[in-house]
């Protein structure tokens, strides 16, 4: 008699039936063959490319206006050209999460305008300022990504605002949306007396190939870019950067980063451990948006960024897929980069390689008009320059200007507004865009950053410390929260008199790589920390007036805080 391989049934009536394991849930990875898309972001994507909507906004919505516009064109593909709805006036931090996207939006955009590198002309920077003054109703913020961005842009002037961008050789493309963002890079590139490459060449060429290019404007979500031989760029909270280094055998070149990111869920990125000579570059950043398009995770929008692959994966399987799959070949072992001695932010008067000078200026919290911008050009032209550079920390520079001539430009800087010889709180406070015009605010930022600023500087002008003070208006660290000396995160906290008012939740002592001596990490979050916006300044005076007092001889703000005891910084 043959013997079934089938095991009997348990005689057992409690025991349960054997279920089989469940499958793992796919991430939404195209590369798998996970095309369908698994929320409704990715199905807007999909139903047409968001480049496409151009057309519609130049041909249909700027004759029919505001009402006209579909939408998933409005709240998704206008991204894609820089274009967000803003905030409507007088709706407080405690409905940001509850109403919907229309009882939240004005009929009016924010637009962002790409300037990769931080690179303007006069003749830029005129136009720039033009169109703050005739359609933006004078508002120009300089981000923390050397973006211009306006307020108030109506979709009926958009084709005209368009063509004067691009008849100087500027543009919004994919200046927000699941693409390729702005391309971070030194503000001094080329002429820095410290530079031995210039990465110019590299971030043109991505960005001519690149933006704009149909095969990278479906990415899970955002990627950004910073190219800079310098250590002055934020190089550890972007997906991908190149940072110089000079290798022994094969001179000067990149060592390469990825998987940076901030918002809610902060991550530093990594080094591959590998040297990429200047004409590689392109590629190189080609083949990690290539990965990060194919193998990125589509379903959870909150998961979506390289990041959480590059912490999946590890570097050397990152390294492998890179150089196998999407370059076909081996890259080059290299050195570490070498840190500075100090931090490098160009605000002053600085010699250049050609024996000219720099200089560097200091808005309040990159708050500044087209008014200004125009003063600002006409103080440029009038001291023989015809290059301004805008910086990730919301500081512009001069270039080029003659030794004899850089005393008269400080005096007319700060005549405009801009100041070259800044206090410590104005050279070192940054805000986000905050409730004024975004959406996903939940307590103003720039006056709150203008009224600290100020309130410092007279209650502690001669401060001789540097202390970075970035303030954000929700969690998601657009003025990079975690990684400041004091990071701000808006929230909605307790006020003396039982109810809720703007505040913010304190971060102390992070940072990032930037000098010899620093060790990259997120701020201290101590239990139950936070204060209301209007007992801000009293907080960071007093925290600061603590930190002179107790500091070590050379000991900084972030060294300071994790030696002492919590009361200390409360």
């Amino acid at each position: 008699m043959a013997v079934s391989s089938i095991p009997a049934r348990s005689e057992d009536p409690t025991a349960r039936p054997t279920r089989a394991p469940r499958r793992p849930r796919g991430e939404g990875q195209w590369a798998l063959g996970h095309r369908e898309p698994l929320n409704p972001n990715e199905r807007i994507k999909k139903d047409d490319d968001p480049l496409n909507v151009r057309a519609r906004i130049e041909t249909i919505y700027a004759h029919r206006g505001f009402a006209s516009i579909d939408p998933q064109d409005l709240r998704g593909r206008f991204r894609w050209w820089g274009l967000y709805t803003q905030r409507k006036a007088g709706i407080d931090g405690g409905r940001t999460a509850v109403l919907e996207p229309h009882e939240l939006e004005d009929e009016f955009f924010m637009l962002r305008v790409r300037i990769d590198g931080g690179q303007l002309s006069l003749a830029q920077l005129r136009v720039i300022a033009d169109i703050s003054r005739e359609f933006a109703r004078d508002t120009a913020d300089i981000t923390d990504r050397q973006n211009i961005q306006y307020h108030w842009i109506r979709v009926e002037d958009m084709p005209e605002i368009w063509r004067r961008l691009e008849s100087v050789g500027l543009q919004t493309t994919e200046a927000c949306g699941d693409c390729p963002r702005i391309v971070l890079g030194s503000p001094v590139a080329g002429v820095a007396r410290d530079e031995l490459l210039d990465p110019t060449p590299a971030i043109d060429e991505i960005v001519s190939r690149y933006v704009g290019d149909k095969q990278f404007s479906n990415l899970p979500r955002k990627f950004k870019t910073s190219i800079s031989w310098l250590v002055d760029t934020p190089y550890e909270s972007n997906d991908i950067a190149f940072l110089g280094v000079d290798h022994p055998e094969h001179g000067p070149g990149f060592d390469v980063w990825v998987g940076g990111g901030l918002s809610t869920n902060p991550m530093l990125a990594k080094r591959l451990g590998v040297w990429v000579p200047l004409a590689e570059v392109p590629d190189v950043w080609a083949g990690v948006v290539g990965i990060f398009r194919d193998y990125g995770y589509r379903r959870l929008r909150n998961r979506a960024r390289l990041k959480f692959l590059v912490a999946d994966w590890g570097v050397e399987r990152f390294r492998e897929v890179l150089e196998k799959d999407y370059l076909g070949r081996t890259l080059l072992d290299g050195p570490a980069p070498v840190l500075p001695s100090k931090p490098v932010d160009h605000v002053g008067v600085h010699e250049q390689a050609d024996g000219r000078h720099y200089v560097g200026a200091a808005p309040v919290v990159g708050r500044v008009s087209g008014a200004q911008l125009s003063q600002l050009a006409d103080v440029v032209e009038a001291h023989g320059s015809d290059r301004v550079r805008l910086t990730p920390y919301q500081k512009l520079l001069v270039l080029d200007v003659p030794s004899e001539r850089t005393e008269s430009l400080v005096d007319a800087l700060r005549g405009i507004g801009l100041e070259a010889r800044p206090s410590a709180w104005r050279r070192g406070t940054m805000a986000c865009t905050g409730i004024e015009y975004c959406k996903l605010a939940i307590v103003e930022t720039k006056a709150r950053g203008e009224e600290l600023v100020a309130r410092l500087e007279q209650r502690l002008r001669d401060f001789d410390a540097d202390i970075s003070i970035h303030i954000n208006g929700c969690p998601n660290a657009c003025a990079r929260t975690q990684v400041a000396d004091i990071g701000l995160k808006g929230q909605l906290v307790v006020g003396p008199d039982g109810r809720q008012v703007e505040g913010f939740q304190v971060h102390l002592g992070g940072g990032l790589g930037m000098a010899q001596g620093q060790t990259a990490g997120f701020g201290r979050k101590l239990r139950g920390l936070k204060t209301t916006a209007d007992e801000l300044p009293e907080y960071v005076e007093r925290l600061a007036r603590r930190y002179l007092a107790g500091r070590s001889e050379g000991e900084t703000f972030a060294n300071w805080v994790i030696r002492v005891d919590e009361e200390e910084l409360r």
